[in-house]
């Protein structure tokens, strides 16, 4: 795809304080513009801006859930394993009837997971809107 030719061939210069160019880099900082010249673009243009707000214990906390996350899965992962392990043990029969009992208690545990799974998923895609 060829990229859009521009007939933007004029500059403007403007001068300002620190304290100006920082509000404006701010607000900048804040949309979902790319590029500075092109908020003040569409600032000047009075074009939409779409701003974005972050709340810092939101971000912390959707961290902690992706980290949880990733912790529910690795346990989820070395219970698998050591029961197939255990399935293989076939030869005390002690073994046979703890894995019959524990069956139930890995389906509840792996529906507890997936229901906390999908609760963070819910919650990831509302924060990420």
């Amino acid at each position: 795809m060829e990229g859009k030719k521009s007939n933007r061939t004029r500059i403007v210069g403007l001068r300002l304080t620190p304290d100006e160019y920082e509000k404006i880099e701010k607000k900048w900082q804040n949309s979902t513009c790319r590029k500075l010249s092109e908020y003040v673009r569409r600032s000047l243009f009075e074009k939409p801006i779409v701003t974005t707000y972050r709340n810092q214990s939101v971000d912390d906390f959707m961290a902690e859930m992706a980290q949880l996350r990733k912790e529910l899965n690795h346990v989820g992962n070395n219970f698998n394993q050591a029961v197939k392990k255990l399935h293989t043990l076939q030869k005390i029969t002690e073994f046979k009837s703890w894995l019959i009992a524990y069956e139930v208690e890995k389906r509840t545990l792996f529906n507890k997971v997936d229901e906390i799974k999908k609760h963070i998923q819910k919650m990831a895609e509302i924060w990420l809107q």
